[in-house]
């Protein structure tokens, strides 16, 4: 009876260990489209401009789902294209190429945080595979335990 006991203890033991080191799936909600240049968050607008500059970047990663380092967007798919507007400041709001000569505006609202440390906090994400090992290491000690408590018993 006590081996029954203990038997259930252990799988429940693993179950909770393995609950422990899963790693959570979750999807982004935005509060609004936008694109990451330089380490900013520019909003999109509605309003379309035509009197653009000069390129200065494009987007490097696109998600919706998740936050993602670089020029990162929410909306527009890689390699579409940044562009300074005529007598505004990149400080304020930059041009984004929405195909052939239809530009849109999005105003700068602040600096982008996942971008300025992105490096430092996926180095603190533990990984699938520690995730993994670490339950095998968990369900390896409680099969020693198991074991022990069986042969002692047996003994009996």
């Amino acid at each position: 009876m006590k081996i029954k006991h203990i038997f259930s203890l252990t799988i429940l033991s693993c179950f909770i260990s393995s609950m422990m080191y899963s790693v959570p799936a979750s999807a982004t909600k935005w509060v609004h489209p936008f694109v990451v240049w330089n380490d900013y968050v520019y909003v999109i607008t509605e309003e379309y401009v035509t009197d653009v500059e000069t390129e200065i970047g494009q987007v490097t990663s696109y998600s919706d789902m998740e936050r993602k380092v670089g020029n990162f967007s929410n909306v527009y798919k890689e390699g579409t294209k940044y562009y300074s507007i005529n007598g505004i400041s990149t400080d304020e709001a930059i041009a984004v190429q929405l195909e052939g000569n239809l530009y849109q505006k999005a105003v700068r609202e602040g600096i982008y945080k996942f971008g300025v440390n992105a490096k430092e906090s996926i180095k603190k994400e533990p990984s699938n595979l520690t995730s993994f090992i670490a339950l095998l290491g968990t369900v390896f000690v409680l099969m020693l335990v198991f074991t022990f408590i069986v042969e002692k018993r047996v003994k009996r």
